[in-house]
Formats: C-alpha cells, structure tokens, sequence
C-alpha cells in the first residue's frame, strides 16, 4: 500500500479511503480484466457468448467455453486474484462470483437441470476458484490447459435426471 500510495502521490490514508483495504486494490486492478469477461460471455460471439441473434449454440458449448476463459483470467492474473481472495462466506457474496453463479445457473438450466442449482453451481465452479488453480498448478504440478482439459472432462460427465 506504501509503494502504490507513493507511485500515486498521495498519502497511504488517501489509498486506504479508496480502496478499504489491500484485497479492495487487487480487485480493483482486475476490474477491467473481468468486465471484458463479462461482456465476451453476455453479448460477444459464440460459443463464449450468445452468438447472433436467432443462433442456437448449445448450452454445454457455452459453460464449457466459459469455464475456460474463467481459467484463462484466473491463470493470467492469479498472484492478483490470491491476494484479493477473501476467505469464509463473503467470498460468495462478492458480485464477481454472484455474476459467474448467475451465468452458470442459467446455462445449467439450459442443459436440462432443474431446482435449485446452488450446490451443483459450487461444484462446477470450485476447480475455477484461484486458491484450487494454484493448487493444480503449483502442487499438482498440472500445467493450465491440463486443468482446463479435465474441467471440461467433468462438466461434460454431468447429465440432468429424467423427471
């Protein structure tokens, strides 16, 4: 917080203010990083995103395309993204992870899977979360694409019940 305070100019109070704290200013370095994200999976070209309007894309495609840019981000911003995790139950309220359920749910649902989708929307989305990417990778030794492979493995094992 010295270092950026005194790259800013201003004093180390100034940055506290804007910031709240060190996890804030990691999170606010990814802003434009996940808003890019965020706009490619809403409305950019299939299968990461919608696709034109009237196109079908499969439902399956696009969480799978999704999860892989999600590791994409995360690989290419993890020291960052490690420093702002925020540990115990805020870390689902942070509207990052709030965005990233929704869309998860919606595609879920598209898939075929019906009621309440919260713990199946965890499970798919806990290999994405940077303290298990950096697992995977550092401990595990498996290199990104590898664990991007093995996501897909999983999600694509996944079959709604009939009924």
């Amino acid at each position: 917080m010295d270092a950026v305070a005194k790259e800013a100019g201003v004093g180390k109070g100034t940055v506290f203010r804007r910031f709240g704290n060190r996890s804030g200013l990691m999170i606010a370095l990814l802003d434009h990083s996940e808003s890019q994200l965020q706009q490619a999976f809403l409305s950019g070209p299939a299968p990461l995103g919608p696709g034109a309007p009237g196109e079908k894309v499969d439902p399956l495609d696009r969480l799978i395309a999704y999860g892989r840019a999600r590791l994409t981000t995360a690989a290419a911003h993890l020291d960052i993204l490690l420093e702002a995790e925020e540990g115990g139950p805020q870390r689902f309220r942070h509207p990052t992870r709030i965005v990233s359920v929704i869309h998860t749910r919606t595609l879920l649902q598209a898939m075929g899977f019906h009621g309440n989708l919260e713990l199946m929307c965890i499970a798919v989305l806990a290999p994405l979360d940077p303290p298990a990417i950096y697992h995977l990778h550092h401990h595990d030794h498996m290199p990104f694409d590898q664990i991007a492979d093995q996501w897909e493995s999983l999600v694509r094992s996944l079959q709604p019940t009939k009924g």
